[in-house]
Order: C-alpha cells, then sequence, then structure tokens
C-alpha cells in the first residue's frame, strides 16, 4: 500500500502537467493569465456549455460568453466579509463573464484577471494588448 500512494500521486501530478492540445487555426484561442503565481483563472464554461480543460479556451469564429473562475488571496478574509482589522486572510473566487462579439479564427486572444478589493477584475485584449471586452462579476465568496 505504501508503494501505491506515490504512483497515485505521480500520476496525478503527470495529468495536471500535460500540455495544452495543438492550436486549432480554424477556431479561436483564449489564454488566461491571473496577475500573480498563487492566483488561478481558469475557464468553466463557453457559450453556457461547461468546459473540459479550463486552462485555455479555443471556438469557431464570432460571438461568444465565456465565464472564468478567478481565485486569489485577500488580506482580511474573515467572516464578517473581509474589512474589519484584525481578520484573517482568505482566498476568494469570483465568477466573471466576458462577452465579446469579434472572435476570428487563428488569433490569439488574452483574458487576465486581477483582484480589485473584495471583487475581481477581467480584461480581454487582443493583438497588441488591444483591450476588447471588460468582464463582468457574476458572483464572488470564500468557494
Amino acid at each position: 500500500m505504501r508503494f501505491l500512494s506515490p504512483l497515485i500521486l505521480a500520476a496525478t501530478l503527470t495529468g495536471c502537467a500535460s500540455d495544452l492540445p495543438p492550436r486549432d487555426p480554424q477556431q479561436a484561442w483564449v489564454e488566461l493569465h491571473a496577475q500573480l503565481p498563487s492566483q488561478t483563472l481558469s475557464a468553466s464554461r463557453l457559450d453556457g456549455q461547461r468546459l473540459r480543460d479550463g486552462r485555455f479556451c479555443q471556438m469557431p469564429p464570432g460571438a461568444h460568453e465565456l465565464v472564468v473562475r478567478y481565485t486569489f488571496e485577500r488580506s482580511g478574509g474573515g467572516s464578517g466579509g473581509g474589512m474589519q482589522p484584525g481578520s484573517t486572510p482568505g482566498d476568494i473566487s469570483c465568477y466573471l463573464r466576458v462577452r465579446y462579439d469579434g472572435f476570428t479564427s487563428g488569433q490569439r486572444y488574452r483574458l487576465e484577471a486581477r483582484p480589485l478589493a473584495a471583487k475581481a477584475q477581467a480584461w480581454l485584449y487582443g493583438e497588441g494588448r488591444t483591450p476588447l471586452a471588460r468582464g463582468e462579476v457574476l458572483r464572488c465568496g470564500p468557494y
């Protein structure tokens, strides 16, 4: 049994470190980027459908709605909403929705998220870091 645990751990870590699939030139590709390595940004839904791999999003050209989950640590994450003196740090997760009508096949886009007080903000960028759309906060909390 002692030998089995390291094998399960190795298999789990290998799955997490797998390479991204090749880009399809007929699709638009959205790369996800959190501000710090301790933060996570993952794609959750595309046009209402749950995504299997949250590390990226690939979609046909046109108008789409992408929902992402952004998790970050904020100071003062105690039970009182985190704004009282002496409260402890904690993680907060925000679900953000980004809508954009002009996704183009073969183009690479970048979705960036960053904390903003007890909430978050996200921006979709195109070529040359041109801002294309701003994310809308759907909900935030300690989940």
